[in-house]
């Protein structure tokens, strides 16, 4: 994890001493003969929630998921002075320690084993010699928190308090929790440095109250305690699952985690690579949802393993390998881009490079780019970053217990995975992929992406809206000149529906209808309806209905999605009786939607123009209530009537040709 991706502490750190002798190797296997494991039964090293999500998303087993062959490990594990680290079952290796010359050689003899090669010097806790500080990025320190000048205005499920709400509604992200997506169900594995007291920190309470932590372990150490360890990963965490009311609101409070620790941070060799890719492993066998990583890899202590920009092609170094492998395996992964805009190096880091990959740059809660966040492209031209989330004086939970802000895509990585968790646990029925695209989409530069915030900062009320537009079915059936609307989709209580009808000699779609979502529904679930129209001086020919379901009904922005539209052919035209066309002269008028209490439509054709043509509206007792003149052309033309002047009541509203009546036609206002 580099310096400037880890970020973000003054804190004085040891470091290696000049002795670069090696003690600890990568050993590359050929392959996985002899093992007991079968890919028909892999109950035996894959959790059910693994192996369900394999399932749901039509993902093969395959022998990356085989374990590596358990006596090849044993053998290497007889041999003298060898102490085996951690093993990949995808890459096949494992990483051992060992300062006996011999036991390289009797491992290297051993026929199963294709090649060893040194990865580390001496151990984290062999360093002695205080040197730079890896965790510190140029002008980056914990920051008192701040009032920032938006407020929040609307009631939302969460409290956000000022500086959260500034930060989530950059997003729209609020919209997630208020339609009930804060997490639940899903699981996060982060991969970090370490969690240092996050069983005791204010913003963590509720996680473990809750028992929202599923497991730890440390492929550093080799044990299971990550609470002792760096801060780092539980700054990042708490951009996640914290819940303090009115001060501190994660993006996906309600998630399940699994903290571990796969970066020492007392050194940097490519060791580390090994144990991250480790860690996907252990997240994707657990059945984790979604991996947020903010460690990323160019430079090392020994400048002979450094990474060069032409490797940064998403299939080169082992932990773009291993990151490709998770998202094959249907993990969404998150991956910070890199704090090296600024510096040198200029470029994103490994394994953001990978192609399935959502590498996150960072920007402040106002969309403004921090001058830190690294550059893309890949080397093989792929657009990276890919998103952008808060990472510039971010909200985090500080190691003295206070609520501080921090800067760095170490940041805005999770608080963009914590959003992409709760749009996920909305659609389950889509792949990862399929979530990286919506978040694309909903870019705010999604239509001119660049190399600093790839498509831009997700909004995610519209994300949500195009996987709905790609969720929701209908179909449409007519019997005697009644039409029935049927459609399935995804909603709330407080949501609804307008309905719009394309009759044949329409030139657009005219609303018709107002229906509200089933009562009842507090979280977003999958519902069906059904609308039936009687059809009026319907002519012959194709009738289209188009459904407009109301996501947002507090504001206008993203607030609609037109999710489907549905249409059947009618082989005879209707009239008011229900048989034949219109009337004999030709004049047709209809009130659409009727019953309505919004925006109402009259559509008046005729075969001739009308040059002095009044709109007389009465009462159901005949008093008169509403007149305009107008004219129109040949043809159809629609009026909207004075809806909000109205009271709720029976209304019949007739149409003049100078002092002919043309057709007169009853309204019920709601």
């Amino acid at each position: 994890m580099k310096k400037t991706v880890i970020a973000l502490l003054s804190l004085l750190l040891i470091s290696k001493t000049t002795d670069a002798q090696f003690t600890r190797y990568l050993v590359k296997l050929k392959h996985k003969g002899g093992t007991p494991f079968s890919i028909a039964t892999p109950s035996g090293y894959l959790s059910q929630r693994a192996i369900d999500r394999r399932t749901r998303y039509s993902i093969a087993i395959d022998s990356t998921d085989l374990p590596a062959t358990p006596s090849f490990i044993s053998q290497i594990d007889n041999i003298p002075n060898v102490t085996i680290l951690n093993v990949s079952k995808w890459l096949n290796q494992l990483s051992i320690e060992t300062t006996d010359a011999n036991a390289i050689t009797a491992i290297n003899a051993l026929s199963f084993v294709q090649s060893t090669a040194g990865i580390a010097a001496k151990t984290s806790n062999e360093i002695s010699t205080p040197v730079k500080n890896k965790f510190l990025a140029e002008e980056e320190s914990i920051q008192p928190l701040q009032q920032q000048r938006l407020t929040q205005l609307t009631a939302d499920f969460f409290n956000y308090g000022i500086n959260s709400f500034n930060e989530i509604n950059l997003h729209k992200g609020q919209f997630l929790h208020n339609i009930g997506l804060r997490g639940q169900g899903m699981q996060i594995a982060m991969l970090d440095g370490g969690y240092n007291n996050y069983l005791t920190l204010d913003a963590m309470d509720s996680i473990v109250i809750n028992n929202q932590v599923l497991g730890t372990w440390d492929f550093v150490n080799r044990e299971a305690s990550v609470n002792e360890d760096h801060p780092h990963g539980m700054w990042c965490l708490s951009t996640i699952c914290a819940y303090i009311p009115g001060v501190f609101t994660g993006k996906a409070p309600k998630a399940s985690f699994y903290l571990f620790k796969t970066e020492d941070t007392n050194s940097e060799y490519p060791i580390e690579e090994h144990n991250m890719v480790c860690g996907m492993e252990r997240a994707d066998s657990v059945g984790a949802d979604i991996i947020s990583a903010s460690l990323g890899y160019f430079d090392f202590d020994n400048a002979s393993f450094n990474h060069t920009y032409s490797e940064f092609n998403g299939n080169t170094t082992m932990c773009a390998i291993g990151a490709d492998l998770a998202a094959k395996k249907g993990i969404l992964f998150f991956n910070a881009a890199g704090n090296e805009g600024a510096g040198a190096w200029h470029f994103i880091i490994t394994p953001s490079d990978a192609d399935s990959v959502v590498a996150v740059g960072a920007v402040n809660a106002a969309g403004i780019v921090w001058g830190g966040t690294s550059f893309g492209p890949s080397s093989d031209g792929q657009r990276k970053p890919d998103v952008a989330s808060i990472g510039l004086n971010a909200m985090i939970q500080a190691t003295n217990n206070t609520v501080s802000t921090l800067t760095g895509t170490s940041l805005a990585t999770p608080n963009m995975a914590g959003l992409g968790t709760c749009l996920w646990q909305g659609f389950p029925e889509y792949n990862n992929m399929r979530i990286i695209k919506a978040l694309r989409d909903a870019g705010s530069i999604s239509t001119a992406p660049d190399d600093r915030i790839g498509y831009g900062i997700p909004n995610m009320k519209k994300a949500f809206g195009t996987l709905l537009r790609d969720f929701a079915t209908s179909t449409a059936t007519e019997t005697a000149c009644t039409a029935t609307l049927n459609w399935n989709t995804k909603d709330i209580s407080a949501m609804a529906y307008e309905i719009e009808r394309k009759a044949p000699g329409d030139l657009a779609f005219i609303k018709i209808a107002d229906v509200l979502a089933a009562s009842g529904n507090v979280l977003l679930g999958n519902r069906s309806y059904q609308f039936t129209n009687t059809l009026v001086n319907v002519s012959a020919g194709t009738v289209q209905y188009r459904i407009l379901q109301k996501i947002d009904t507090s504001t206008a922005e993203f607030a609609a999605e037109y999710i489907d539209t549905a249409s059947f052919n009618l082989a005879t035209g209707c009239t008011t009786t229900g048989t034949g066309g219109i009337n004999a002269n030709g004049e047709k008028i209809s009130i659409l939607p009727n019953p309505s209490s919004s925006v109402t439509n009259l559509v008046i054709e005729t075969p001739y123009a009308i040059q002095q043509m009044t709109i007389a509206i009465h009462g159901s007792k005949g008093r008169w209530v509403h007149q305009l003149k107008s004219s129109k052309l040949i043809g159809k033309t629609i009026i909207e009537l004075p809806y909000q002047k109205l009271s709720q009541g029976k209304y019949y509203v007739s149409v003049y040709s100078g002092k002919k009546l043309v057709w007169t036609a009853e309204w019920l206002k709601l």
